[in-house]
């Protein structure tokens, strides 16, 4: 399941495409317009700038912008920054210890096909599919 974090960052990185001019664009705007607590966002964007999504500046002036274009930035890159591994299931996440089972287990090919459709919906959307076309 998607948490809030990862739906919140999606539309935090939404409303930065369709709001920037260039500048930074203040969290609490964001907040206003996304009807989101700002304390929440701020715990959400730290992790969006940490991790290489967002550019921030403190200050007078400050707020929030992308690094890159949104056609750049894919969906999938966003929820996992956010939450982690989208793995479907526990034996198929990259970090997972090799089942000893896997040879001889019925359900991996249903399981792998789950995970491939996921990863490669999630990796094909792109930000720029989800703004709003004026």
């Amino acid at each position: 399941m998607i948490s809030t974090r990862g739906r919140y960052a999606i539309r935090v990185m939404i409303d930065l495409a369709e709001h920037e001019d260039g500048g930074y664009v203040p969290l609490k705007d964001i907040a206003a317009r996304q009807d989101l607590s700002k304390k929440y966002l701020e715990i959400i964007v730290k992790d969006m700038v940490s991790g290489g999504l967002l550019v921030g500046v403190s200050g007078k002036g400050g707020g929030y912008k992308l690094c890159r274009k949104p056609e750049e930035y894919s969906v999938g890159e966003i929820l996992e920054l956010m939450e982690g591994s989208l793995s479907t299931v526990a034996c198929l996440a990259d970090d997972a210890v090799p089942c000893p089972r896997a040879a001889d287990c019925k359900t991996l090919p249903l399981w792998s096909e789950y995970d491939r459709l996921t990863h490669d919906f999630f990796y094909g959307k792109h930000l720029s599919d989800l703004i709003e076309k004026h």
